[in-house]
């Protein structure tokens, strides 16, 4: 089965409020999405994360979205594709500032939450995407929902990209993700996640709502930190994944 990357949304709170435990997570992910104070994050928030991520050799992300916190980024915002482009160069140059404080490096650049599903099925929020990508010091990367627009577009473009599939969500016969007003887009059973998972890597293909299963690549897998429960399911995923013979190692050389 070779090897894969885990990754995390972390470091999405703000002021005093905190989401999920970014401390346990990051003993168990390879790579870490950090908000950028967009759908969540503020300087003290940023800074904490990158600390926390860079002293443990986590490969670190850009995970900028719509600002948008009252919705946690998950709603759209009509929003020109340059207003995107400008928005997103925005938050990740902020977090790079932040990380050159604390002694981290941001290496790729994931989109978050509405941003990235509208990224998905849209080639030309796809480009605005991308065109950030481009004008970014760094040569970021960039980790896409393996199957759509947004993957296809950067890689036209020229740009590195790796892919991604979702531990605990599901998936339509198109490749995108169920949406979560959808009963069932958010998986919690470790069982049916762990078993599911394990088959895709054997296979290639994923299992999806109503139709067969569909071919994907991936380099890499999430796990949102937000799901109820993701410490725990992040380590029994990663315990089985070993005990299959999965190597769980970084997308990108630390």
């Amino acid at each position: 089965m070779g090897q894969i990357d885990l990754n995390s949304d972390l470091g999405e709170g703000y002021g005093p409020w905190t989401m999920g435990e970014d401390a346990r997570m990051l003993e168990l992910v390879t790579s870490a999405n950090l908000a950028c104070g967009g759908h969540a994050g503020d300087p003290e928030t940023m800074f904490t994360a990158l600390s926390l991520a860079a002293s443990r050799n986590v490969v670190i992300g850009a995970h900028p979205g719509y600002a948008d916190r009252e919705g946690f980024g998950r709603r759209v915002i009509p929003m020109q594709p340059a207003e995107i482009t400008r928005m997103v160069v925005a938050q990740t140059a902020a977090l790079q500032g932040l990380a050159a404080l604390a002694g981290a490096e941001i290496r790729y650049l994931k989109p978050h939450g509405a941003l990235s599903g509208l990224a998905a099925a849209d080639p030309v929020i796809a480009g605005a995407i991308a065109d950030a990508i481009a004008a970014l010091p760094g040569r970021l990367a960039l980790l896409a929902i393996s199957g759509t627009a947004l993957e296809s577009t950067a890689r036209a473009r020229g740009l590195t990209v790796f892919s991604e599939i979702f531990a605990d969500r599901a998936y339509l016969p198109n490749g995108q993700l169920m949406p979560r007003s959808q009963a069932g887009a958010v998986l919690h059973d470790a069982d049916e996640i762990a078993e599911r998972l394990i088959r895709f890597l054997d296979s290639g293909k994923m299992p999806v709502a109503g139709a067969a299963p569909i071919a994907l690549d991936a380099q890499s897998v999430c796990i949102h930190g937000d799901t109820p429960g993701a410490v725990d399911l992040a380590a029994d995923l990663r315990q089985r994944l070993s005990a299959a013979g999965v190597a769980i190692r970084p997308f990108l050389a630390a």
